[in-house]
């Protein structure tokens, strides 16, 4: 299948390096809009919508192969060969920004540094692990995704996105959730919210930049800590923007931090 057209592929800017967006869940390449056209002087931005999100193939969802984040850091690999990327630079939203090590752990020479905007390698609360959930906290919230997903929306969309001064923005996350089927939104979720890859992030050999929110209630403090303990040659930034969606609540301080690590004008 032709990847451009399975993730709805866009490619803008005058540089000779790839920088790829990648979005997290419920979203599309569209919560990019205020961050990746700061980067189009020095790099060729690269957007895409993962499977079963925005204008992506449906058709090409399958349960199985994205089952786990694995088969997600796959298409990262088969995009970013497609366009014959050498060294790029991976910039992930939430889930997507573990996807992103996944993808440079498995296929390193593609990338050259990684952007990590809240990232979690693991939703549940473990012994001294706090990644902020309870198995059972996840466990109702799925249930509620599958009876509901319209409340659902509505309910968590202020929750993920913090900010209760600007209200739009909820509105906004709220319009994406429920533009996605609520099957593969569905499915999606427990891949999210039940996945664990603690144990790989010790064998990423890229480096990487850890922008972590203050309240944020789906990747707290500890989380960005602990990926910053586990992580080589890894740098932890705590941003004084709020909630999960700096890219979105907060894009001049998030643009400023990715263009500090990366030491671009």
């Amino acid at each position: 299948m032709n990847v451009f057209k399975r993730n709805n592929v866009k490619i803008q800017g005058f540089g000779k390096q790839i920088m790829i967006f990648a979005h997290g869940f419920g979203c599309d390449q569209n919560m990019w809009r205020y961050v990746a056209p700061e980067f189009q002087r020095s790099y060729n931005t690269l957007l895409f919508d993962n499977v079963g999100a925005g204008e992506s193939d449906l058709s090409a969802f399958d349960p199985q192969k994205y089952g786990s984040l694995h088969g997600y850091a796959q298409d990262v690999i088969e995009i970013l060969q497609a366009v014959g990327a050498e060294n790029a630079i991976f910039v992930g939203h939430s889930v997507s920004a573990m996807v992103g090590v996944l993808a440079a752990i498995e296929a390193p020479e593609l990338f050259d540094k990684l952007i990590l905007v809240g990232p979690s390698p693991s939703y549940l609360n473990d012994g001294n692990y706090v990644g902020g959930f309870e198995r059972e906290d996840i466990e109702d919230m799925l249930e509620f995704l599958d009876v509901n997903y319209l409340g659902w929306s509505s309910t968590m969309a202020p929750v993920i996105m913090g900010n209760p001064d600007q209200s739009s923005l909820s509105q906004e996350l709220e319009n994406s959730f429920c533009r996605t089927d609520p099957t593969i939104a569905s499915h999606f979720a427990r891949t999210t919210f039940l996945s664990d890859h603690r144990t790989e992030l010790a064998r990423l050999r890229r480096p990487s930049l850890i922008l972590q929110c203050s309240d944020d209630v789906i990747a707290p403090d500890s989380v960005g800590e602990f990926m910053h303990s586990q992580m080589p040659d890894s740098t932890l930034v705590q941003m004084k923007a709020t909630g999960h969606c700096p890219n979105l609540s907060a894009p001049e301080e998030t643009t400023a931090e990715i263009k500090k690590y990366l030491q671009v004008a």
